[in-house]
């Protein structure tokens, strides 16, 4: 129970010294009320316990539902051995001055073992009295804490209550007798004739019940009605015939604790010396060692269970941690054959490097503007020496030893990663991305090993291709051999190299225009022309913007205008360049049409008015650039000609669709996201039903973006990104995605998405831009728009400003983002 071990109650180790009597053994504590007492066989000490309220164990009877159990059968020294239990518990609350008033059989419970312990529940209150005379048993002595009224009980114990009655409901259930009947008439049956005259209750009240206790534990009834008869006739002392010739002694005993006059009835003391309850004592005792015994071995039976269970547990534990150092030593001993290879290699470049002239020398990588080239985009940084033989100057090799040298200290070369911030605060994320790459089977990407096009901003090729560096004269089949036989570690390393090879993003570039007093600026898409050279706009202000690059680098300019401004009938959701086309650029509107561009002559080129609603998503194939795809929430994707100007398919579906993407090498292949959280990839050859259906986002997929041929990331207003492999679609649906993307904050809005190299930007509804890298799950960059009032120019602090959209140039590290206020600026990693 939340709370209960510090602030509802404190244990006294000094409890049994001061209030004169001996805690019991330890054993299994059960009750539902504020007082709990356990009798110690062998030397009628008993325990109290503390003020707390433990949960009744499910083997645990209320000694009511026993006694009147249809099929129980009376045994002697069964009813003694439990009588004797509640006489010795009554005897400690009267040895304290205390009334215990509630010596009825619905509160007590049993054990298994036929152990007795009092319980002050719900359905032993009677009367504001009763609760009040027992309430004042205030504390007893030495404990630690006063105990309260029933009434507090009861709030204390609420739940643990109310499972103890949920048991007990099952139980009646199996009986005779309606239990609910039988508490009702229980506290009739336990008054005392001076109680029943309205006089306050007395230890001797407590002597009665005892009486009345004794009789239904040797006693039995086969009806309700006869119980009930026989208990009324009880309180005139009136016995059946069949107790007083069964069990002659017992019934004798019955009328002295039944005798009308408490002055008549005997003390407690005098009980406990009786003939009747000490002369089976022996047997008694043999009786509770018996017990004893096997409560004693179902104790150690359930510790050796406990303990077996800990061992496999542990032991499950220890295999899985002893595999993790198996391949974790096996890893490294891999990376240091790699090394120390490449340090072979790098002194053979260092030699020829030294006999030729021209070699230029070593330096860190920078590039000035944005030269299309991933190579580019490496960064030495202080402390850290990554040795990459694709991406890494040729010469940087020759002073590889040096270098390390150099930039780590003598002291520290084994922690020299544990210097970067992001690695080690990200480290546990760290940690599991590199058990997730180690432990999935390295399967082709189904690129060519050569001569492919690398993936564009939108994810499509770039025309300009990537510059790689040569660091060996290795041939392509060697080169080949070598990454299959480093296996995961060149996935594994990429990832981290590229995770860490930036440190911010910066502001290269404001795009300053002229109406940002228009409330409608909203930007809904951003796209950048297949060199780079270009970017348009659009959004809600119904206008296409085409601006040049490297004019908006020009910071002397106080407005940057558009080479181009194409002014669309209705708001436009999305446009896409032609990736082989220069000059058309596709558009998608609020009102269900779709548009082509021609940006060179600033008009439409075609227009095609088939869908119903909105239409979310334009997307050109890079295979067949006459080949155009919609999505809308009509709950239709149409793929159109755009030289024959109408739809040459249709696939229905039941949900709006919300964005559309062809995959990067075919134009008979697509993939679109809808409303109903789900991805469907289509042969385009075969539209009656997807290829795969890719299931894990609980809200709306706002966008998909294919990284490569088989691999795809999706954006969705739950907050995530999921990274997808099709290779791994056997069964027409796929349900899991390799990584899931978290950070940023994406719940209503669209917000972007576009990828570059490895690298997923999106937008943020806290008006930040996020980039991931597509082998962890944590943001690996973030830049947060300033707010600015147009007219003061002070910076504003505005929560429902959210980017609204972001496209990568290329494959540069350049990328351009827009918020909902229209801001647009050109952001760079550094």
């Amino acid at each position: 129970m939340e709370g209960s071990s510090e602030s509802g109650w404190q244990r006294s180790d000094n409890t049994s010294h001061d209030s004169g009597f001996i805690s019991g053994r330890k054993g299994r504590e059960t009750s539902t009320g504020w007082l709990h007492h356990r009798t110690q066989f062998g030397d009628r000490a008993v325990a109290a316990a503390e003020p707390l309220v433990p949960a009744v164990e499910c083997s645990d009877i209320s000694l009511r539902q026993w006694l009147d159990n249809p099929e129980r059968k009376v045994d002697s020294l069964e009813c003694l051995h439990i009588f004797s239990q509640i006489v010795e518990i009554v005897n400690l609350a009267h040895s304290q001055g205390i009334v215990v008033h509630n010596v009825r059989p619905s509160c007590f419970v049993m054990s298994s073992f036929n152990r007795v312990s009092f319980i002050e529940s719900a359905s032993c209150s009677d009367s504001s009295s009763g609760s009040h005379e027992y309430g004042q048993m205030a504390e007893f002595k030495g404990s630690s804490s006063p105990l309260h009224h029933e009434s507090n009980s009861q709030k204390q114990g609420g739940s643990m209550l109310s499972e103890a009655r949920g048991s007990e409901q099952a139980e009646e259930k199996k009986h005779s007798f309606p239990m609910k009947q039988i508490l009702l008439m229980e506290s009739n049956w336990y008054s005392s004739p001076e109680e029943a005259a309205s006089s306050p209750p007395t230890c001797a009240s407590d002597i009665y019940q005892l009486g009345v206790l004794l009789f239904e534990l040797f006693c039995t009834f086969s009806s309700l009605e006869e119980k009930s008869t026989t208990m009324g006739s009880l309180r005139h002392r009136v016995l059946p015939p069949q107790l007083l010739l069964k069990w002659p002694k017992e019934a004798s005993f019955c009328l002295w604790l039944l005798h009308p006059e408490p002055s008549s009835r005997p003390k407690l003391c005098e009980l406990l010396q009786s003939e009747f309850l000490n002369e089976p004592r022996d047997n008694i005792e043999e009786r509770k060692a018996a017990v004893e015994l096997r409560e004693q071995v179902e104790e150690q039976e359930l510790l050796l269970e406990f303990l077996l269970l800990m061992q496999q547990k542990k032991q499950e534990a220890a295999d899985s941690l002893h595999e993790t150092i198996s391949f974790l030593s096996s890893d490294i001993e891999e990376v240091s054959k790699l090394q120390t290879a490449l340090r072979v290699k790098g002194g053979s470049i260092s030699q020829l490097s030294r006999n030729s002239a021209s070699g230029p020398p070593m330096m860190n990588i920078t590039d000035d503007d944005d030269s299309n080239s991933s190579g580019s985009r490496k960064r030495f940084r202080q402390g850290i020496y990554i040795d990459n033989t694709e991406e890494s100057d040729g010469h940087a090799h020759a002073h590889a030893d040096e270098h390390q040298k150099s930039e780590v200290p003598d002291g520290n070369q084994g922690s020299a990663l544990s210097k970067n911030y992001r690695l080690m605060t990200n480290f546990r994320k760290l940690e599991s991305a590199y058990f997730l790459t180690r432990r999935r089977a390295v399967k082709p990407t189904g690129r060519p090993l050569a001569g492919h096009s690398p993936v564009s901003s939108d994810g499509r090729r770039s025309i300009a291709l990537t510059e790689r560096s040569s660091v060996s004269n290795l041939s392509s089949k060697e080169r080949y051999d070598d990454q299959r036989q480093s296996g995961w570690i060149n996935t594994f390393l990429e990832g981290l190299c590229k995770y860490l090879s930036f440190s911010k993003l910066k502001v290269k570039a404001d795009l300053k225009q002229g109406d940002l007093l228009n409330s409608s600026n909203l930007v809904c898409s951003l796209s950048f022309d297949r060199d780079g050279e270009f970017f348009a706009t659009a959004g809600v202000n119904k206008k296409i913007k085409v601006f040049e690059y490297s004019s908006i680098l020009n910071e002397d300019r106080d407005i940057h205008y558009p080479v181009v401004e194409m002014a669309s009938r209705s708001k436009l959701s999305s446009i896409c360049w032609n990736g082989y086309i220069k000059s058309q650029i596709a558009s998608s509107n609020f009102e269900g049409v779709v548009q082509v561009w021609d940006v060179t002559r600033s008009q439409i080129f075609t227009e095609m008015k088939e869908h119903e609603k909105r239409v979310w998503s334009v997307d050109f194939s890079v295979a067949d650039p006459t080949m155009l795809a919609s999505g809308s929430d009509d709950g239709s994707v149409k793929l159109w000609n755009i030289n024959q100007g109408v739809s040459v398919g249709t696939i229905k579906t039941k949900a709006n669709v919300c964005c559309v993407q062809f995959p990067l090498d075919s134009g008979r292949s697509l993939a679109f996201g809808s409303a109903d959280h789900r991805i469907y990839y289509y042969d385009l050859r075969n539209s009656k039903m997807p290829l795969c259906t890719l299931v894990g986002h609980n809200k709306t997929v706002s966008y998909i973006k294919f990284i490569d041929s088989t691999t795809l990331v999706s954006a969705s207003t739950d907050n995530t990104l999921k990274l997808w492999d099709l290779s791994m679609c056997t069964s027409r649906v796929l349900d899991c995605p390799l990584q899931s993307f978290t950070g940023h904050l994406n719940v209503k809005n669209f917000v972007g998405l576009s990828v570059s190299d490895g690298y997923i930007a999106t937008g943020s509804e806290t008006n930040e831009v996020f980039v991931y890298h597509k082998a962890f799950p944590m943001p690996a960059l973030s830049f947060k728009f300033n707010n600015t009032d147009p007219i003061s120019g002070d910076e504003v602090d505005d929560t429902s400003q959210f980017i609204s959209s972001v496209c990568w140039r290329g494959q540069s590290s350049t990328l351009v983002a827009a918020n909902s206020m229209g801001n647009i600026k050109l952001l760079e990693m550094v």
